[in-house]
């Protein structure tokens, strides 16, 4: 099945940046989110589907229609920005008519659309107000309704979440998710909070310097980061070079880490010899004042060297063989366990949940 959208080659030179052959892909049915730090090239990205840049080199496409050259109302794509791009001097009823009237249809079947829209976002006894009068969620669905009433193959959102405040933003990503799924629509989502990611995503890409480093499912792309950039982006803290051993595990590889001094059981496979990068990420792992007798067949013993609450959740931090690791704990369980800097504890996390990133020699150039 050919992709609804797809990208090659996309490059394009501003003054102090630029995208550098960019190729990707978005099949009918996908919420792509594009992670990346600011200036990484993600609303250029973006802005080159929808037309932006006249002078970029490499080909858009739209199902099996090129549209690299089309003038972006011609293109069939939608967009959202982050600050919602209202026209000041139009009421709602005329900002999401907009695209409509564009198109030249009937006053009628204006009206029709722009209504039916408008009570799917909740916003129909908006219509009539000035949109300065609204709030940050009102506004956002005011540009949800005028990207989509135009009935676009591809909805692109840049950053559409990170002007509201956390509750109103928890609220729009439910109410996001819950629409693209009931009109089908394709789409793009330039975020740079993972919490987008897992809420919405069905494929990530992460970008960094005008380029595309990785992308997948986002359980893929989350527990097997590239190492160096992308691994330090998505929170992969946990990243150690290792040899793998002869293995007296059945299935499971044996790896050496720290000098040998640890020897861990990972699920995914490689070959006696091999020098690989491995990581487990801090939510993945258990912590307890001694070993336990459980199914869990990586049990690492290491003394607490500090602890860092963030919100409700508590990272620790410890001086283990394998080098200093990281764990996530809730704040009660860090009071049920008493643990504190200085006590020793075990790091507890199953074969599945190490995983090998990519063989030492492949990722050399992305650890620099």
């Amino acid at each position: 099945m050919k992709p609804l959208l797809r990208g090659e080659n996309i490059t394009i030179r501003l003054s102090d940046f630029h995208l550098d052959h960019v190729s990707l892909e978005v099949e009918e049915g996908d919420y792509c989110c594009i992670l990346g730090e600011t200036g990484a090239g993600k609303s250029v990205l973006l802005e080159s589907f929808i037309g932006m840049y006249p002078r970029m080199k490499g080909k858009i496409f739209l199902k099996d229609r090129e549209i690299t050259h089309l003038p972006p109302e011609k293109r069939e794509l939608g967009i959202v920005y982050q600050d919602y791009m209202l026209f000041p001097h139009l009421n709602v009823y005329d900002n999401i008519a907009f695209g409509l009237r564009k198109k030249n249809l009937s006053k009628e079947t204006i009206k029709e659309r722009v209504h039916a829209m408008s009570e799917r976002l909740y916003i129909s006894h908006l219509l009539d107000r000035d949109v300065q009068t609204l709030s940050g969620g009102e506004k956002q669905r005011t540009a949800i309704s005028r990207a989509l009433v135009t009935r676009p193959q591809v909805l692109l959102m840049d950053e559409a979440f990170s002007a509201l405040d956390v509750t109103t933003r928890e609220k729009m990503r439910g109410f996001i998710r819950d629409l693209v799924r009931e009109l089908g629509t394709t789409v793009v989502h330039v975020t740079h909070d993972v919490d987008d990611v897992w809420a919405l995503a069905s494929k990530v890409i992460v970008m960094f310097d005008g380029k595309v480093l990785q992308s997948g499912p986002p359980r893929e792309v989350f527990s097997r980061p590239l190492p160096g950039q992308v691994a330090n982006f998505l929170g992969a803290c946990n990243v150690f070079p290792a040899t793998v051993a002869p293995s007296q595990e059945g299935e499971l590889t044996s790896l050496l880490i720290g000098k040998g001094k640890a020897s861990l059981l990972s699920a995914d496979k490689a070959s006696p010899g091999e020098s690989v990068i491995v990581s487990v990420r801090p939510e993945s792992i258990t912590l307890a004042p001694h070993r336990l007798n459980i199914s869990a067949r990586n049990q690492v013993p290491g003394q607490i060297l500090k602890t860092e609450r963030r919100g409700p959740m508590v990272w620790v931090q410890a001086k283990t063989c394998m080098g200093n690791l990281k764990a996530i704990l809730t704040e009660s369980s860090l009071e049920a366990l008493e643990l504190a800097p200085g006590n020793e504890a075990f790091f507890i996390f199953k074969a599945s949940c190490l995983k090998i990133l990519s063989r030492k020699d492949q990722a050399r150039q992305l650890i620099k």
